[in-house]
């Protein structure tokens, strides 16, 4: 090989050298930035309270992101029965969760997270689309404010007290703005909710001494968008609006899960 040869080499091998240098130290900033996101986060886990009508396949959409933002997820699935068994039920998810807590809760499970939000593993709360009353408030005493829904001609109550929505309800009202196939799944997995649980006062709001945040849904034919907006107002709650009818983790799951983030964070 001649000399000028060799210089060639020489200078292509050091080319080699500093392109895998610069490639490792790009991935060392790419691996360090990767956790840091995941441990930007003050909250561990996420359990999240599904509704009235529903169960914990309600959060089947917004899982997946709070996973992948590096969020343990917790989703209960309360028995619909009273206020007091749903509270209990979700307590002992948030004791067998990793702390800190984001307490998360849609419609009715708004009224569960209120109270069982007092928990000191718990961080912050996320309503969406919920309900949030106040100290001696049930969840009938906030709704009694505003308008009747159309969508409570719907409501079907057995003779034990429980209610349901006919599928026509779930397909008009309760789940507006899904597919017809998600539609019926939705009809399908509901859950009966006892009566009595809209009657039931809630005790000391954790919303007066934890963060919230709620998804406010703009087409919501089930809680009162204004009923939503008012509570914002009245919690002192940090809000985002979506164009959803009630059901907006199963209509902008993305919208959900970044406000669920911010509030772990």
């Amino acid at each position: 090989m001649s000399i000028p040869d060799m210089a060639v080499s020489s200078e292509e091998d050091r080319m080699y050298r500093n392109l895998g240098l610069i490639f490792c130290v790009l991935m060392a900033f790419a691996s360090t930035s990767s956790s840091a996101i995941a441990s930007d986060h003050q909250a561990k886990t996420v359990v999240l309270v599904h509704g009235a009508f529903a169960d914990g396949s309600s959060w089947q959409k917004v899982i997946p992101l709070l996973h992948d933002a590096g969020l343990k997820v917790i989703a209960v699935q309360n028995p619909l029965e009273s206020l007091e068994s749903d509270v209990a039920f979700t307590t002992r998810a948030i004791r067998d969760a990793e702390g800190p807590v984001v307490l998360v809760g849609h419609s009715w499970g708004g009224v569960v997270i209120t109270e069982a939000g007092g928990d000191p593993k718990v961080k912050s709360l996320v309503y969406v689309a919920a309900y949030a009353p106040d100290a001696g408030q049930s969840l009938v005493d906030v709704a009694s404010k505003y308008p009747d829904q159309e969508s409570r001609t719907t409501y079907v109550k057995d003779e034990d007290g429980y209610l349901k929505i006919s599928h026509d309800g779930i397909s008009r009202y309760f789940a507006a703005g899904l597919s017809p196939d998600e539609q019926r799944l939705v009809a399908v997995v509901q859950g009966r909710f006892h009566v009595r649980g809209t009657t039931t006062p809630v005790g000391h709001p954790a919303w007066r001494d934890k963060p919230s945040f709620m998804v406010v849904a703009t087409e919501d034919q089930i809680i009162a968008p204004q009923l939503q907006r008012d509570q914002v107002k009245t919690t002192n709650a940090e809000m985002v609006e979506v164009s959803s009818g009630h059901v907006a983790m199963l209509s902008h799951p993305k919208e959900v899960a970044e406000l669920i983030v911010k509030a772990a964070q």
